[in-house]
């Protein structure tokens, strides 16, 4: 039996990292994982839907390549070699995150692990069942795709995000269940790739999360990609027929298409574990921790998605980050005041902070700045100049206290209001610094000046 500082189960974007921080600060790591190294992060979530992404930005580019003065005649969308694609940016990143593992000295394990007590785990490999003894266990064990019993998933006609990745071949059609994160993602990627895209969701908008016209923005990019969204309907059941599938909505009207996707959201996964064996309890399926990672139970920490606070992976590498300083002595709380959120819709959309409508619920009085890229040099000779920057100011005493950006390299841009959030800058400080031009960040510095009052171009 191998004795361990650390035992982390599950080697995502939460676990490896944390592995890694572990045996950068000297500790005897090792590292759990029952399939692929990288998680549903990098194999079947983030990473793959990203190379399909830049799939159809090169499609929309030469759908438009007219008005840049090239002439292209004919074009043809080769599904398999996108997914060959796909699959060659998972493979080198998750032989990326093998060659960590060996440059760190991290004893890779490869099974399930469940607990037998709190220091000791029992893996079961392909071939034997081992045990592993630690002085701390921190659980990554991520989430799963939530799916209600009436959509009947079959993992064939009715699918998850995972099974939708591993396609043969397009579709004709596709309802997607869920108007959130992942549902606008795959709508804004397989209507790029000709699939005829319908969306249905509960809510009364896209994104109900993000701000309202950073949502109403993209559903009229969504209404010109020919993507059909219906809000505030319920689907009773969903099942299968000849052809694909029929979703039956509430009010009795049927919907129909090749395939559906479950897009409603994902919930903690925490089977396996045994945590009755050492006395942890669920609440609401998550494991339940406290400002340091920790649990209940001593010495045992858990990050990532399995906590149920913010299933974000770049959440779960800082969760990964401060439980492994924590178990070494370097007390730190995680904060989770400041965290950017992107989407890679088409356009894109981040935000981070409060959005105008939470602080006005807070009472928060508040300035709000806004700049087209309508009006931004560098996205009209990109011709991106659908969405905006809109930034969200305590009126009180002008700081930043969130910023929303839909449109042209979004995920990149928000980075800015989220240093300024982090640093307490306020607006009037963003709005001096000198920005570069042309550069699509001037519509920032836009924003912030129209926020007090002043901008030049808006």
């Amino acid at each position: 039996m191998k004795e361990y500082q650390i035992a982390i189960i599950g080697g995502g974007p939460g676990g490896y990292v944390a592995a890694i921080k572990a045996a950068q600060l000297g500790a005897n790591v090792c590292l759990i994982e029952k399939e692929q190294l990288g998680g549903t992060c990098l194999n079947w979530g983030c990473i793959p839907t990203k190379a399909l992404t830049a799939s159809c930005d090169v499609i929309r580019n030469i759908k438009n390549a007219r008005r840049f003065g090239v002439k292209v005649n004919d074009f043809e969308v080769d599904w398999t070699n996108i997914s060959k694609n796909k699959e060659r940016s998972v493979r080198q990143l998750v032989r990326g995150v093998e060659y960590l593992m060996e440059k760190n000295q991290i004893d890779l394990i490869s099974g399930v692990a469940s607990f037998k007590d709190k220091n000791l785990l029992e893996v079961e490999k392909e071939d034997e069942t081992v045990e592993v003894k630690a002085d701390n266990v921190i659980i990554a064990t991520g989430s799963k795709p939530l799916i209600l019993d009436q959509f009947n998933y079959d993992g064939e006609k009715i699918l998850t995000s995972r099974e939708l990745l591993a396609l043969e071949e397009l579709p004709d059609s596709l309802l997607i269940v869920g108007a959130g994160v992942i549902g606008t993602e795959f709508a804004s990627i397989f209507a790029t790739l000709g699939v005829k895209v319908t969306v249905v969701d509960v809510m009364s908008r896209l994104l109900p999360m993000e701000d309202q016209e950073i949502s109403a923005n993209l559903a009229r990019a969504f209404r010109r990609a020919r993507i059909d969204v219906q809000t505030e309907k319920e689907i009773s059941q969903i099942g299968r027929n000849e052809a694909g599938v029929t979703a039956t909505l509430a009010d009795g009207e049927e919907l129909e298409a090749d395939l559906a996707l479950l897009a409603i959201g994902r919930e903690p996964y925490a089977e396996e574990l045994n945590l009755d064996a050492i006395g942890l309890e669920l609440e609401n399926g998550a494991i339940k921790v406290d400002q340091y990672l920790e649990t209940e139970i001593d010495g045992v920490y858990a990050i990532g998605d399995v906590t149920a606070k913010i299933q974000l992976a770049h959440v779960a590498s800082k969760q990964g980050i401060v439980a492994v300083e924590n178990i070494l002595g370097d007390k730190k709380e995680m904060d989770y005041d400041v965290i950017p959120n992107t989407i890679f819709t088409h356009p894109e959309v981040a935000s981070v902070g409060l959005t105008e409508e939470e602080a006005k619920e807070e009472g928060i009085e508040v300035e709000v700045g806004k700049f087209s890229f309508k009006g931004n040099g560098k996205a009209v000779t990109l011709n991106e100049t659908q969405g905006l920057v809109k930034i969200v100011a305590n009126a009180r005493d002008g700081s930043i206290i969130g910023g929303h950006i839909v449109g042209p390299h979004a995920s990149d841009l928000i980075h800015e209001i989220t240093l300024a959030l982090q640093t307490s800058l306020k607006v009037e400080e963003v709005a001096e610094m000198i920005h570069a031009h042309p550069t699509l960040s001037e519509a920032i510095l836009e924003a912030a000046e129209d926020t007090v009052g002043y901008s030049i171009h808006g």
